[in-house]
């Protein structure tokens, strides 16, 4: 479970996977609904921002909305391996 952060944060676990260190890092992105019409189709928006985030970094939740923004975590693609 990822911990409770602040939006645009970088997080970093470390963890063992079959007995080798590895680091997983994370991101929190928060999206904003563009301008305050309700109707605005907020797939729409989602969807691009996912389809342009940066390629090294996979989407891993979609948080639940709130007042206009619905947060976004990404954990980068490339798992670093420990010095153990």
């Amino acid at each position: 479970m990822i911990p409770e952060v602040d939006a645009r944060q970088n997080v970093e676990i470390d963890v063992r996977i079959n007995g080798k260190k590895r680091t997983l890092k994370y991101r929190v992105e928060i999206v904003e609904w563009e301008g305050d019409d309700p109707s605005k189709d907020r797939v729409a928006v989602l969807k691009r921002k996912i389809e342009d985030y940066d390629k090294d970094w996979q989407l891993m939740e979609i948080g639940a909305p709130f007042d206009h923004q619905i947060p976004l975590v990404f954990r980068q693609r490339k798992i670093e391996e420990g010095s153990e």
